[in-house]
């Protein structure tokens, strides 16, 4: 999502709550008579337009549903964000709703929520390592990178035999567990054509630890991406990148860029994303980044509130996956939302018809 919403959500709460700043590290606390108590929301940082939405999304619904919350952000910070719930915790919340920065690094405080007797929700990305979570909110996350690679495929032709063709590899940030998701998922459906060398990959880098981006980092991307042509593309031209994210496309543009794509003879190579962020948006409709998964990420705020809402008050806990979402020491039932591939085609139709952006939102 992006900041208008975000802005458009903090302003909508401040009429019937009030949202003020606590002394506790930019924590915005929501005020009001709630039929259920406080519930504890930490998201991962105010660094991409996304996040911002999503807290600001889940605290209109909980307070819809007659709770108040306090938001807080962690900055790409494990540290931080442990410390942030263990204040939550002690603050007395009801229930935790958990966006992971390092999805590896919340067993013992989570052992301090239980101890309270506190649900946790793991919000997007799954928490690892623990028995202390209690449901998943998320989108199919191996459907993202199948869209990506699907539509690389259909751009490139390579059903119709085309090619080969020149792909780099981007993958997500190492300590989140959605990565592997999405690359699973691409990889699943590019890997016969890699074997049959309809797709080569010049810089020779196609494991998954070969190529993820800590913290989803566009400038890291754009790093990597300058590497990547200074020692591999001096006589070869990029075709196409799988990239899982907006942030790491624009960074991938940018080495781009630099190198003269985008220019009269030399074209932009396809480029996929996620998140439908606004600038990535328009950089599809002027032609730059090709595609983005549209998640939207208004729905799984609401499956987040109704979570916490039906855990707190007894009721039956709706999911949708009771078998995929192993974190090591449980399976975590989940619900998935499904995602949306969308490029110049269909815009209009996901993302403005849907009411995510305004057409001048676009210009």
């Amino acid at each position: 999502m992006h900041n208008r919403r975000a802005s458009l959500a903090a302003i909508a709460g401040a009429v019937s709550v009030s949202l003020t700043l606590s002394a506790c590290g930019g924590e915005n606390s929501s005020e009001g008579s709630p039929k259920g108590g406080t519930i504890g929301i930490a998201m991962p940082t105010k660094a991409s337009e996304r996040w911002i939405a999503d807290g600001n999304n889940v605290v209109t619904d909980l307070q819809a549903k007659g709770y108040k919350s306090k938001l807080v952000y962690g900055e790409d910070d494990p540290r931080t964000q442990v410390s942030q719930i263990e204040n939550l915790i002690a603050q007395g919340v009801d229930a935790l709703i958990i966006a992971a920065i390092d999805n590896k690094s919340l067993n013992n405080v989570l052992q301090q929520a239980a101890a309270a007797k506190i649900p946790v929700i793991s919000y997007d990305r799954l928490i690892l390592g623990t028995k202390n979570v209690d449901y998943y909110a998320s989108f199919d996350n191996d459907q993202v990178g199948r869209l990506q690679a699907r539509y690389i495929i259909d751009k490139l032709g390579l059903e119709h035999g085309k090619g080969p063709f020149n792909i780099e590899l981007f993958a997500g940030s190492s300590d989140d567990n959605n990565t592997k998701y999405f690359f699973d998922g691409a990889m699943h459906l590019l890997q016969p054509y890699l074997d049959s060398k309809q797709l080569v990959v010049p810089s020779g880098q196609t494991a998954l630890n070969q190529v993820t981006t800590l913290r989803w980092d566009g400038g890291t991307a754009q790093k990597r991406m300058d590497d990547i042509l200074t020692k591999s593309y001096r006589s070869r031209k990029v075709d196409a990148v799988l990239s899982p994210y907006d942030g790491i496309s624009i960074g991938v543009l940018s080495a781009l860029k630099s190198d003269d794509y985008g220019s009269a003879g030399k074209p932009l190579p396809v480029i996929t994303g996620q998140d439908a962020e606004l600038a990535s948006v328009k950089s599809i409709l002027a032609g730059e980044q090709t595609q983005t998964v549209y998640k939207d990420t208004r729905e799984l705020a609401e499956v987040a509130a109704s979570m916490v809402d039906d855990v707190l008050t007894d009721q039956p806990v709706k999911v949708n996956d009771t078998s995929t979402y192993n974190n090591g020491v449980k399976t975590v039932p989940a619900y998935l939302l499904q995602p949306t591939s969308v490029d110049k085609t269909n815009y209009e139709v996901a993302l403005v018809a849907g009411g995510y952006y305004t057409d001048a939102e676009l210009k």
